[in-house]
C-alpha cells in the first residue's frame, strides 16, 4: 500500500477538530474550541469559514504537521441533498450548494469547503466528504408516513453506522455488502438503521422527532397532543422545536443532557431517573425489533455503538428485549475522525470507488 498522508476536518458549532493519518495510524488528533465571544460577530455560519481556515492552518504549523506531504483532505459532509452513501469528491455543484447552505444550516456544512480550500493548495491533493448525514436509501416503502402531506426522510448519524458496519462485516471475514445489520447509534441523538447488504434501507429520523427519545431530543411524540399544544397559543414555533431538538429526552425529565450523569443518578436510588433512563433502554429495544422486521428476521448481528454503548446497564437492558433476533455486538463510543480519515483512505488506494455530487 502507498503512504497516504490524510487530513480531516470536522467543523461544530463550538469546535473545529482536525485529525492527520498516515494511513492507517493517527497521527495527530486536535480540537480547535470557538468561544462565544469569537463567533457572535459573524451573523451566518458561512461568515466562519475564513476564521476557521486560518485557525486550522495556523494549528497545523503549531504541530509541525508538513502540509505539503498531505494527498487527500477530508471534510464532514453537512446538510446536503439526499445522497447515497459513499465517498464524494468536492466540485463545482457540492460548493454552491455548501456555501448557500441550501438544504440547512449547520457549521458542519463547511467542512468540504474547507477541505476544498487547503487541498487546492498542495500540488496532487483530493478533497472529499463522506457519509453526510442525509444519506438516503430508503426503499420507497419507508417513506410513506401515513399522510402524503409528511414523508419520512432519511438523516441519521450515517458516518458513525457505515464505519461500525464495515468494521464488523470485516472483524467477521465478510463485505459489508453481504451482511444484515441492524445498527443502533446511542448519542445525544439516536438512530437505529436496518442495513440490507450494504444499504440503509430504514432508520427513524434523528435529528427532529422520530424512534427513541435520547440525551437531549425528544423522539417520536403522540401526535394528537403535539397538535394540541402547538394550537394553545402558550409556546412559540421556536418554542415547540427547542422541546424536540435541544430541550427534549433526559433534559425534559431531568434536567441535563448527560447520559453519565443519569446513569450515576439510577445507581445511586433515583428512581425517577431510573425509569427514564430504563424508558431509553426501552426504546431502543423496541426500534431494533421494528427494524429486524424491516429486514424480514434475517439479522447476522445486532451493533450498538455511540457514547451510551458504554454504559453496561443500558447495553444489558436493550440485550434482553432483542438477543433473540440476533447477537448484539457492542462498539462503544463512536470516532468520527477515523471514520473520515478511513473513507478518504479507501479511496486514496482504490479500495472504494469515488462518487460524483
Amino acid at each position: 500500500m502507498s503512504t497516504q498522508r490524510i487530513l480531516a476536518i470536522n467543523p461544530g458549532s463550538t469546535s473545529t477538530k482536525i485529525a492527520v493519518y498516515r494511513n492507517t495510524k493517527s497521527r495527530l488528533l486536535k480540537s480547535i474550541r470557538h468561544t462565544p465571544d469569537q463567533l457572535k460577530n459573524y451573523k451566518r455560519i458561512i461568515d466562519q469559514y475564513q476564521f476557521r481556515k486560518e485557525l486550522i492552518i495556523q494549528s497545523l504549523m503549531k504541530e509541525d504537521v508538513k502540509v505539503n506531504e498531505i494527498t487527500a483532505v477530508i471534510g464532514r459532509g453537512g446538510i446536503m441533498r439526499p445522497l447515497e452513501s459513499g465517498v464524494y469528491e468536492v466540485n463545482d455543484r457540492m460548493r454552491d450548494d455548501l456555501k448557500t447552505m441550501k438544504y440547512g444550516e449547520h457549521a458542519s456544512s463547511l467542512g468540504g469547503l474547507l477541505a476544498d480550500e487547503i487541498a487546492s493548495t498542495i500540488p496532487g491533493a483530493r478533497a472529499f466528504i463522506a457519509n453526510p448525514t442525509t444519506v438516503d436509501e430508503f426503499h420507497d416503502i419507508a417513506r410513506i408516513s401515513g399522510h402524503p402531506l409528511f414523508e419520512r426522510v432519511s438523516i441519521f448519524h450515517a458516518l458513525n453506522h457505515k464505519m461500525i458496519a464495515r468494521n464488523h462485516a470485516k472483524l467477521m471475514g465478510k463485505k459489508y455488502e453481504e451482511m444484515n445489520l441492524v445498527v443502533a447509534h446511542l448519542g445525544g441523538g439516536i438512530s437505529v438503521g436496518a442495513h440490507h447488504k450494504g444499504k440503509v434501507i430504514d432508520a427513524n429520523q434523528a435529528l427532529n422527532g422520530d424512534g427513541p427519545f435520547g440525551p437531549e431530543r425528544s423522539g417520536g411524540l403522540p401526535v394528537h397532543a403535539l397538535a394540541q399544544l402547538c394550537f394553545s397559543g402558550e409556546y412559540t414555533y421556536e418554542d415547540v422545536k427547542k422541546m424536540i431538538t435541544g430541550a427534549g429526552g433526559y433534559v425534559a425529565y431531568l434536567n441535563t443532557n448527560d447520559a453519565y450523569t443519569v446513569s450515576v443518578m439510577a445507581e445511586q436510588g433515583n428512581e425517577k431517573a431510573k425509569l427514564i433512563q430504563d424508558a431509553l433502554a426501552y426504546q431502543v429495544g423496541k426500534e431494533i425489533a421494528a427494524m429486524g422486521a424491516v429486514l424480514k428476521g434475517q439479522v447476522d448481528a445486532i451493533l450498538l455503538t455511540g457514547g451510551i454503548a458504554h454504559n453496561t446497564y443500558v447495553v444489558d437492558y436493550i440485550k434482553t428485549m432483542v438477543a433473540h433476533i440476533s447477537r448484539v455486538v457492542v462498539y462503544p463510543g463512536e470516532d468520527e475522525m477515523k471514520a473520515l480519515a478511513m473513507n478518504a483512505l479507501r479511496v486514496m488506494t482504490g479500495e472504494e470507488e469515488c462518487k460524483i455530487y
